[in-house]
């Protein structure tokens, strides 16, 4: 289950994300979205990068009944890449959901050997998504 806090003006489908998030965890997920300045400050303070950004993971440690950990999402990112990219603004916060879940699981596709890319890829299929982040840049 996801815990919802919406700073934005994005219509949000909390049940497709929740469909998502049991396929993958029984834990739940803070789910934050916000815009350009508050997702500027959280990574400044979290990553030293002085610059937005689209999906921020922060996971919780491991602990029984603690939530997996919080995702924060860009709203401006979300917005820009739906229109650029010519699919809505759900497919695109799916997509960036996605991201955000595999992350808190552990996976990094900048580290791995494209298992994360491999997963996003199968979870795009089964919910019938557009290409993702990752996918995309396969060429």
């Amino acid at each position: 289950m996801i815990e919802l806090d919406n700073k934005s003006t994005l219509h949000v489908d909390e049940n497709f994300l929740n469909k998502i998030t049991i396929t993958l965890t029984d834990k739940e997920i803070e789910l934050i979205i916000t815009d350009d300045a508050e997702m500027q400050a959280i990574n400044l303070a979290h990553r030293g990068i002085d610059k937005t950004t689209d999906v921020l993971s922060f996971p919780y440690e491991a602990m029984p009944m603690s939530p997996l950990g919080s995702i924060v999402i860009s709203e401006n990112f979300v917005k820009q890449r739906a229109k650029e990219l010519h699919h809505s603004e759900d497919a695109e916060l799916s997509l960036l959901f996605i991201h955000g879940v595999l992350h808190l699981l552990g996976y990094d596709h900048e580290v791995d050997n494209g298992e994360m890319r491999q997963k996003e890829k199968e979870l795009i299929e089964a919910f019938s998504l557009p290409k993702s982040l990752i996918v995309r840049s396969e060429g």
